[in-house]
């Protein structure tokens, strides 16, 4: 009997410390750095707050970038003195086994888009590990738009299939 309380004991501890309760004004105050950063061309700051392994999808469906691609990538626009500018208009924070993910709706110089990650705890701080930004079309305008890119998606599209 002694063993097996001990092992539920056990077992009660390990559950409840895999659990994080997450500080969301704290997360949030990291994606709001990470806008801020490549809104003053810091290259380091908005690099420092993505995980080593970190990965951007961009807005052309041929922007699928590894951590160290989407530095290259970048850097001209950091070099320039602005990359680019980012705010929030609204956010949703979500966090599961210490996995953090969330959306937000930006205000940004290609109107209205949608960016969504997912971020965890690397040295200590929450960083930004996958990232994906999107244009947002409103459904009475998507057919014009799908005619816009049909040209551009038939070609990309024959390129995926070789």
């Amino acid at each position: 009997m002694k063993k097996a309380i001990f092992l539920l004991a056990i077992i009660l501890l390990t559950a409840c410390s895999s659990y994080q309760n997450i500080n969301k004004d704290e997360v949030s105050q990291q994606i709001d750095n990470w806008h801020a950063a490549a809104s003053s061309a810091d290259f380091d700051a908005y690099f420092n707050l993505m995980t080593s392994d970190a990965v951007f999808i961009g807005t052309d469906a041929s922007e699928n970038w590894q951590l160290e691609e989407f530095k290259a990538f970048s850097k001209p626009y950091f070099d320039k003195g602005k990359a680019w500018s980012f705010t929030s208009l609204e956010r949703n924070i979500y966090e599961r086994s210490g996995v953090i993910y969330f959306d937000e709706l930006l205000d940004t110089q290609m109107g209205i888009c949608r960016g969504s990650g997912v971020m965890y705890q690397q040295d200590g701080v929450y960083k930004i590990a996958h990232y994906v930004l999107s244009p947002t079309v409103p459904n009475d305008n998507m057919n014009e738009v799908t005619q816009l890119k049909a040209s551009w998606d038939t070609t990309f599209k024959s390129t995926l299939k070789r």
